[in-house]
């Protein structure tokens, strides 16, 4: 592509003063734009303080000749507006830092920086400064290291070095300036010195900051100086900037400060003469905004969204399915049309100005721009700051409607209530009136009050729309009462009404999922992704989200990551299956994925911490072997995680850490650690409750054994209903070489000849022990009702160890696939995969939608027997009991013994 560089040279000279005067200054400079050597001439503005007398002068010659170089290259067209912006904003990172080192080593000669760094903010820390920009560092201090001389305290230091920085780069001189420099946005600056400590900016941030500060952190970076300890301080207020549950709080914030701004602003509505492209509705202002308030909502729980940039935050957050992507597309290119007029306007006279002038003031702008005069400029202008407003206003709610029929000017909530169809309304009326008398903790604070206040109509409304509507009112009580906290709970549903309608059905279907619900409110944060209704992806996946904590995060913090992403995932699979969006085999198979993840992020972390006191032991590591629904790949979301603990390499060995353990005695520590790791209630609260029963030897036996005595035992001592149990062993952590080991091992005991009057007589007396011990608990325990899913997996197991001298015996963890395989074998009849799809579908449905094993409410009635692929509850114990008979029919074909089926 071509480049009229001569065109551009002319245009800045017939239009912009400050750049003519610059390009007479500059002769060498002109000669290489004029030749379109761009870069050359950019390598050539980095040198041109390289003869000056002194760094002030340096800076200020190769701002000049910088500014003048991407000017022309501007106006050429070969140099983007995202290259000028970096360009520029590269510059005020050079010059802070030479003016930094420049400032300490005048008053301590040939001393370095250290303790001593720039924070950039604003469009300077996003790379994104403009021709005439200010720069907004925050300039912070480690009394510990900053350089100083020995008569000067730590803070008297530091204030010289600040004067003396901000004098060397906003002086105008002969030479002109280098940036103007605004101390402003330090913390507490009314009150503050220029520069603040570490420690005492950090206490702000954790203790005082108002809410525009964590708005102008998204943007932060660490610019000049001691940048590695700026960086540090960056990383301890991450939690001040980036919250982990949903911030819709941020939109009334934003919304405020919008408010403010135009309240203060007296120009024109619309681009004209007097319109500021930065403070305008439909300005800069309100894109950079627009991205900010999502960001600050979001970027908590995806760190993906936390750009610097205004365009990169913009695609970042259509991308994540958080603003729609047309939305994003607009915004980014109104956004760049407008800062590049901003660009003309400040090149015409180097002064800080966002304002469009008239007559022709603003014809000169246009020509600067290539058009034709400032009537064209400004028909441009006008539709894209409309389009922009009105995209910023759906933002804020001007346009949001409320869904149902408007509560009639004047209405009594009895009034109300009636109207939507609720039962004895006065006394319902009572009840919600007491919700704010203080009993309920969670609408104590005026704020909350104040939120509840301005949801309370939709909720009432959504309500009213859910089976048994007093019954859903009563749940949200209940919600609201356990809460210790809700007022982000009522801002999100607010914000997203669509919400409602999920959380009633969570409140009125799953007394579960309600539950957990009412401890954690903000697990309703996870609907509001694009991907909440989509199964997670693979354990890799899973366990990276568990593994994406905060850099120095410590033991407790990486465990409270794990139990956060688990607790999320399943809560949103809950909704999935109440919803039907997914099939509940597949449910099933993502809990499991879920929990191999968090066992697998659980045991490395351990690990870690672990072997930070006691070392590894030399050739030996940690296995875990998966049994049951877990090792089948197919838990509820009440199952418990059956595990053996096992070890590789020789048990006489010893850990090579500074408190070294026997190998034997390492292994066993760490695995009732990793067992505690997920199973002891944090501040997240709990995860999985673990049962290593099913180990050698049971509860009498150690937690862990090693490898080779596990082979021996299930080759020697191992009962028959420890074999059936191995049917559904899968390995889940340990190296490829431990797993294929174990595997081998597994195989060697599961396809060894049996006698099967032996085998038939073990499986009949333990079932016969487990249905006498543990009774079927309602007339939809698909698991325990003869004919169910245990005589089912009994059967299965049977068939299994008995045909495993014959190709395998079609031993699959997954109880599905081994029913497959044996009627493929004509062991099982066709029937059987349906009856073994059907129960699994009803037990891993019921866990949520009927716990306690009994018809439940109509509502979730009916939701079971969608999940169950059924009409209604007739025809799920119609189907349910045509699967025990398939069951009770093959258990009397390969046992000769019938069920009663009819228990």
């Amino acid at each position: 592509m071509s480049f009229d560089w001569p065109d551009a040279i002319a245009r800045a000279r017939a239009n912009a003063p400050f750049l003519a005067r610059a390009l007479d200054r500059q002769p060498a400079l002109e000669e290489l734009l004029m030749q379109g050597q761009g870069e050359d001439a950019l390598e050539m503005a980095r040198r041109a303080g390289e003869d000056a007398p002194n760094c002030e002068t340096a800076l200020r010659r190769e701002r000049l000749a910088l500014a003048t170089a991407l000017a022309i290259g501007d106006l050429a067209g070969a140099f983007p507006l995202a290259r000028v912006m970096t360009e520029l904003s590269q510059l005020a990172d050079r010059a802070l830092d030479r003016a930094i080192g420049e400032a300490v080593s005048r008053r301590v000669e040939g001393a370095a920086p250290a303790g001593f760094a720039a924070l950039a903010l604003g469009k300077h820390g996003a790379g994104e400064l403009n021709y005439s920009s200010d720069i907004d560092p925050i300039l912070l201090y480690d009394p510990e290291t900053l350089p100083r001389r020995e008569r000067d305290e730590p803070g008297e230091a530091a204030q010289r070095y600040a004067r003396d920085i901000v004098q060397m780069l906003s002086a105008n001189s002969a030479e002109g300036y280098v940036f103007r420099v605004d101390l402003r946005l330090r913390p507490a600056s009314e009150v503050s010195p220029l520069a603040i400590s570490f420690d005492a900016a950090l206490s702000h941030y954790e203790s005082s900051a108002l809410a525009w500060e964590r708005a102008a952190f998204i943007r932060a970076r660490a610019a000049a100086g001691d940048v590695a300890a700026a960086e540090d301080f960056l990383a301890a207020i991450r939690p001040f900037v980036w919250r982990r549950s949903l911030d819709f709080g941020a939109i009334e914030d934003i919304g405020r400060l919008t408010s403010r701004i135009r309240e203060q602003y007296s120009g024109p509505l619309e681009p004209g003469p007097g319109f500021n492209l930065k403070q305008g509705r439909g300005g800069i202002r309100e894109i950079e905004f627009f991205a900010q308030a999502h960001q600050l909502i979001h970027g908590g729980r995806d760190r993906g969204l936390r750009e610097r940039g205004t365009r990169d935050a913009l695609d970042a957050l259509a991308a994540a399915g958080h603003i729609r992507a047309e939305d994003a597309v607009h915004m980014g290119e109104g956004y760049d049309r407008l800062r590049t007029v901003e660009h003309r306007l400040q090149m015409i006279e180097d002064h800080q100005t966002h304002t469009l002038p008239e007559g022709e003031a603003l014809d000169r702008v246009a020509r600067l721009d290539g058009l034709a005069d400032g009537a064209a400029l400004l028909a441009e202008l006008q539709p894209l700051c409309a389009d922009i407003a009105a995209r910023y206003a759906r933002l804020l709610g001007k346009n949001a409607q409320t869904p149902g029929a408007p509560a009639a000017a004047g209405e009594s909530l009895p009034a109300r209530l009636l109207r939507l169809g609720f039962a004895d309304p006065e006394a319902l009326a009572e009840r919600i009136a007491g919700w704010s008398d203080g009993r309920i903790r969670s609408l104590r604070s005026e704020a909350a009050r104040a939120s509840f206040d301005a949801l309370l109509p939709r909720l009432l409304e959504a309500l009213a729309e859910a089976p048994d509507p007093r019954r859903a009112l009563i749940l949200w009580e209940d919600l609201i009462t356990k809460a210790s906290s809700a007022i982000n709970l009522f801002r999100l549903l607010d914000a997203r009404p669509a919400l409602l309608d999920q959380l009633v059905g969570v409140l009125t279907l799953a007394p579960p999922l309600a539950e957990e619900l009412a401890r954690r409110p903000d697990l309703l944060d996870t609907l509001i992704d694009r991907s909440a209704l989509d199964l997670p992806g693979d354990v890799p996946e899973l366990a990276a989200r568990m593994a994406r904590g905060e850099a120095g995060d410590d033991y407790e913090a990486a465990l409270d990551r794990i139990r956060v992403v688990t607790a999320e995932t399943r809560f949103a699979l809950g909704v999935q299956l109440i919803e039907r969006v997914h099939d509940p085999l597949d449910i099933a198979a993502a809990l499991s994925r879920t929990a191999e993840a968090a066992l697998d992020i659980a045991a490395r972390t351990t690990e870690q911490d672990f072997a930070a006191r006691h070392g590894t032991v030399p050739g030996g590591e940690l296995l875990v072997l998966g049994l049951g629904r877990l090792g089948g790949g197919a838990l509820t979301h009440a199952s418990d995680l059956d595990i053996i603990y096992l070890f590789t390499g020789d048990h006489g060995a010893e850990s090579d850490g500074e408190r070294p353990l026997g190998a034997t005695l390492y292994f066993n520590r760490l695995a009732q650690r990793v067992s505690g790791a997920l199973s002891v209630p944090t501040a997240q609260g709990a995860l999985y409750e673990v049962d290593t029963r099913l180990r050698p030897q049971g509860a009498q036996g150690p937690l862990a054994v090693s490898l080779d005595s596990f082979a021996r035992y299930q080759r020697e001592d191992a009962w028959t209903w420890e074999h059936m149990a191995l049917t559904r062993a899968r390995p889940l952590l340990g190296s490829p070489d431990a797993r294929s080991a174990l595997e081998s091992a597994i195989a060697d005991v599961l396809i060894r000849p049996r006698d099967p009057d032996q085998l038939r007589h073990d499986v009949l007396r333990m079932r016969a022990e487990m249905a006498a011990n543990k009774p079927p608990r309602g007339p939809l325990d698909a698991k325990l009702l003869r004919g169910g899913l245990v005589d089912l997996e009994f059967l299965a197991h049977f068939l299994q160890l008995r045909e495993s001298t014959r190709q395998g015996g079609c031993i699959f963890p997954d109880l599905g696939q081994a029913v497959a395989c044996l009627v493929e074998r004509g062991l099982l009849p066709e029937a059987m995969r349906a009856a073994e799809a059907m129960m699994t579908r009803l037990l891993v449905a019921g866990r949520l939608l009927a716990p306690d094993l009994v018809a439940p409410p109509p509502a979730a009635t009916r939701a079971l027997a969608g999940a169950c692929g059924c009409a209604d509850m007739d025809e799920v114990l119609h189907r349910l009991g045509g699967a025990r008979q398939c069951v009770a029919s093959a258990w009397y074909d390969t046992f000769e013994e019938r069920l009663e089926t009819d228990r």
